[in-house]
């Protein structure tokens, strides 16, 4: 499977140089992974809802990637000059901001996928910056990586790095603490 196949989103950034080096960058972290992109396609998407989760990887990121690039053209229609959204900036932060969630992963003994000692002491949006800047992906959308989980909590966000993490959370969080009655 190639990161196309993967991603049919990328072809929704239309800056060629900023699509092919998020591309790039998803392929670096897959060659550096014990996961495969077929992994990608059957792994829970976390680790912290228990063994039981059904939604993958790919469903998270993909309904990440939707959700984000949907919020940005309504927000982009409804305060048009008001509130300026750089829509190749937000897709590939969409895109990208779990690209370090690859490095997390070691398999254990029965081949399943576990959070290794590298992912206990890097969380996935610092490594997913490194490998996004060792790719040539511009500040502005290592910001989205670096700032889409809570580590973002410290900082200001840029507009797109608020509509990823938005989004990025309206996808975990219902599945971690959501009111069962």
């Amino acid at each position: 499977m190639n990161i196309k196949e993967l991603w049919p989103e990328l072809d929704w950034i239309k800056d060629d140089d900023l699509r092919d080096k998020t591309a790039k960058t998803w392929e670096l972290a897959l060659e550096r992974s014990v996961l495969t992109a077929e992994d990608l396609l059957q792994i829970p998407f976390t680790l912290l809802c228990g063994p039981d989760l059904k939604v993958t990887f790919m469903d998270h990121k993909r309904a990440v990637v939707h959700i984000a690039n949907e919020s940005g053209l309504k927000m982009k229609e409804f305060f048009k000059d008001e509130l300026p959204i750089n829509m190749d900036v937000l897709i590939a932060g969409a895109i990208l901001c779990d690209v370090g969630k690859l490095l997390e992963y070691v398999l254990d003994e029965n081949g399943n996928a576990i959070q290794g000692t590298y992912g206990k002491y890097l969380r996935h949006p610092f490594s997913g910056v490194a490998l996004a800047e060792e790719c040539g992906i511009p500040p502005e959308v290592c910001h989205i990586i670096a700032t889409h989980a809570g580590e973002g909590d410290m900082v200001k966000r840029s507009t797109e790095a608020y509509i990823v993490h938005h989004a990025d959370f309206m996808t975990y969080l219902p599945f971690k603490g959501r009111l069962n009655v």
